[in-house]
């Protein structure tokens, strides 16, 4: 498995070995000892799978708050996503940041977002398939929603506001200013 660091302190970028052939590929998504080589947790409690059936769908920005905070293995099944992590953990040198990666079916690429970090993506074309590890059940207690296109993130979205597909929780999120504190950064 290679791993990549990202400009956000945790945030890594897995890319596994795939062995090629004439009747198609084989590769490992998870492995426990290569995950805790990484630092990435050791456990992960829900596997969840989505299915967006036009480009420009947006699902984001999430997070879980404590004290059922997620980490997520993100990846692309069937087409193309563009992945973004932002950190909002106050106090880190790097609040307010984002990474953006695509991930998709093709490059076997997967995200790692700590807790303590947003996480959204758009879909890049049509019939795409998301699958992800989660550190944390689904507690909607702890569901919080930042929205989107917040200016002051300066994500450069694939989409227009105009062309978004949204949820109606992502059409209601308010801009990360107008949060609490969720999560605090701790060396």
């Amino acid at each position: 498995m290679k791993v990549e660091t990202t400009d956000l302190a945790g945030v890594l970028i897995l890319t596994p070995r795939v062995f090629a052939d004439d009747r198609g590929f084989f590769l490992e998504t998870y492995s426990h000892k290569a995950m805790t080589a990484t630092g990435i947790p050791d456990v992960f409690v829900q596997d969840n799978h989505a299915l967006s059936k036009d480009r420009g769908v947006v699902r984001g920005l999430h997070l879980q708050c404590p004290p059922v905070p997620q980490g997520k293995l993100v990846r692309c099944l069937r087409g193309a996503i563009l992945d973004v992590a932002v950190d909002v953990r106050h106090g880190s040198p790097t609040f307010g940041r984002h990474v953006a990666i695509e991930l998709t079916a093709a490059n076997h690429r997967q995200l790692w977002v700590p807790p303590g970090f947003l996480h959204g993506y758009a879909t890049l074309e049509p019939d795409t398939e998301v699958a992800y590890k989660v550190t944390g059940y689904y507690a909607p207690e702890c569901d919080r929603a930042v929205a989107w296109n917040d200016p002051a993130l300066a994500i450069a979205w694939p989409v227009t506001a105009a062309e978004a597909i949204l949820s109606p929780k992502d059409k209601a999120a308010r801009p990360l200013a107008e949060h609490p504190v969720y999560f605090r950064y701790e060396n």
